[in-house]
């Protein structure tokens, strides 16, 4: 009895390990890149603000939470299949830098 709650104990306590790692500079560049690239062609005053945005993100997981200005951007300037089609493609980038949970391919 007092082992299974000695192993319940540790258990509940154990430190956890992160799951995703901290990009480094280069890293973030790279994910960068990739947004941009994804909304090149887009054009308007909510385009250059998501660039803006894009430029001062200070982590994979603030550029991760961009991809729902950048999926509007994309729906306006084209289509919302060709924006789901961008944004699904940007996945690949982001593998590793936030949660896999999140990494949900949008429809």
């Amino acid at each position: 009895m007092i082992q299974r709650i000695a192993k319940l104990i540790r258990r509940t306590f154990k430190p956890r390990l992160k799951s995703v790692r901290t990009a480094t500079l280069k890293d973030l560049q790279a994910i960068r890149s990739a947004m941009n690239a994804c909304v090149s062609d887009c054009e308007g005053l909510q385009a250059q603000r998501l660039h803006l945005k894009i430029t001062s993100a200070a982590s994979a997981q603030d550029l991760w939470m961009l991809r729902n200005d950048a999926y509007l951007v994309i729906s306006q300037a084209h289509s919302q299949s060709e924006a789901a089609t961008r944004i699904n493609r940007l996945m690949d980038a982001f593998d590793g830098w936030v949660e896999p949970r999140q990494l949900v391919k949008i429809r």
